[in-house]
């Protein structure tokens, strides 16, 4: 009889069985590694959370402020809203997107610079595993940082940002969360410094956020804009977004529901691939 197999005598403990060589421990998911990477994720940013949440809460206000103020006087309305209610979800969700991709770029480009990336890639987490973890930390920022500037615009004299359809505001928030921090994770591993995570939030992040109807609507543009405008995820994102809080839309809802959805599957199996491959990750 196995030596492991026979009954402790009375009182004596019973060691655990051990495994056969080649046994996997964790079959399919890590869960605990996954939380912990995740809670290491958030406590990154909320540790300095005046920076991270409040400050963008308070740039986005002053957003609002200015264009309300230069272009809301009087009874403009656009889409049928007044124009600081038209306003107000699109800065919402502008602060939303570009703060995840801020997080999940900085936290790779971060942990390369300082050279603890191998604390990441060590411990038994998978490609897949990575990628979710640090996309999880990225939408968490970004959706606490909305809610931030949504309850200071819910406070504030002169706007109306009542929830309309909230499965629109939670579906197209996250969307956009997930896209942009799925953008972040790419820009992260390619950056070799902050300079480069700085030129790809400068010329392509923001260029696309304040072009796709953040200030106006797009069918107000000519057809050949209009279409252009219609192509940029970001477009979908802040209109979608938007419709759940006014209840009327700029575009086809479905259409860019549907749009963000493969986009997204496409960056995430596009994150997946380079994190497995190790590409700018392992020295």
């Amino acid at each position: 009889m196995n030596a492991n197999s026979k009954m402790a005598g009375a009182g004596e403990p019973v060691s655990p069985p051990i495994r056969e060589p080649g046994v996997p421990v964790i079959a399919r998911v890590n869960s605990e590694g996954l939380k912990t990477l995740y809670l290491k994720e958030v406590r990154r940013f909320y540790k300095v959370q005046l920076q991270t949440i409040w400050a963008p809460a308070i740039t986005t206000l002053l957003f609002l402020v200015i264009f309300a103020v230069a272009l809301g006087r009087g009874d403009r309305q656009v889409l049928g809203v007044p124009y600081s209610n038209f306003l107000g979800p699109g800065l919402i969700v502008m602060g939303m997107i570009q703060n995840s991709f801020a997080n999940s770029s900085s936290s790779i480009l971060v942990a390369k610079v300082q050279g603890s990336i191998i604390d990441v890639l060590m411990p038994p987490l998978s490609a897949g595993e990575l990628v979710f973890a640090w996309v999880a930390g990225a939408v968490t920022r970004a959706w606490l940082v909305g809610t931030a500037v949504w309850l200071a615009m819910a406070l504030a004299p002169g706007v109306d940002v009542p929830v309309h359809n909230p499965f629109l505001i939670l579906y197209y928030g996250t969307m956009g969360a997930v896209l942009l921090g799925l953008l972040g994770i790419l820009t992260g591993i390619w950056a070799d410094k902050f300079d480069h995570a700085a030129a790809v939030s400068n010329f392509v992040i923001q260029p696309l956020t304040l072009l796709s109807g953040t200030f106006y609507a797009v069918e107000r543009l000519g057809p050949t804009v209009s279409g252009i405008a219609h192509a940029n995820p970001f477009f979908h994102v802040i209109d979608g977004f938007r419709a759940g809080f006014i209840g009327v839309s700029d575009g086809p809802l479905l259409a860019g529901g549907v749009v963000l959805l493969a986009v997204n599957i496409l960056l995430w199996w596009l994150c997946f691939r380079v994190v497995r491959s190790g590409w700018k990750l392992r020295a």
